[in-house]
């Protein structure tokens, strides 16, 4: 009997430990722990980030050949990442040109894959 009275009195002491009020307790701490358990996955880039990236890498080391700084270097990169190279000849604007055109007539058919190919292809050469 008086270990059963020992073992309520024990959980009566320790019942306000357990019944915590929540409003007092920070809100952050599962996120936290959540964060620390959960392994930190680096996702790879996708083509289009890898090519863009490309990109944005080229047309810096471009401005940075031509000593570009401040609004100059911002017009010229905004430009360049756009596809539009300042520096391109009258051949090289109607290449991109014909290429521009041609894409467009390609997604306007719906063409994917091998069709889409062989259609840039001989539209390109034409």
């Amino acid at each position: 009997m008086k270990a059963l009275i020992a073992a309520l009195c024990l959980m009566l002491a320790a019942a306000p430990a357990f019944a915590q009020d929540k409003s007092k307790a920070p809100e952050k701490a599962p996120a936290a722990e959540k964060k620390a358990d959960a392994p930190k996955a680096k996702k790879e880039p996708t083509e289009a980030q890898k090519k863009q990236q490309e990109r944005m890498k080229a047309c810096s080391e471009k401005a940075s050949d031509k000593n570009m700084k401040g609004d100059d270097r911002k017009q010229f990169m905004s430009a360049c990442l756009k596809g539009k190279d300042p520096d391109a000849s009258p051949k090289q604007a109607a290449q991109q040109q014909k290429m521009k055109d041609c894409n467009k007539q390609a997604a306007d058919k719906a063409l994917k894959g091998d069709e889409r190919k062989s259609f840039m292809s001989k539209c390109l050469k034409g």
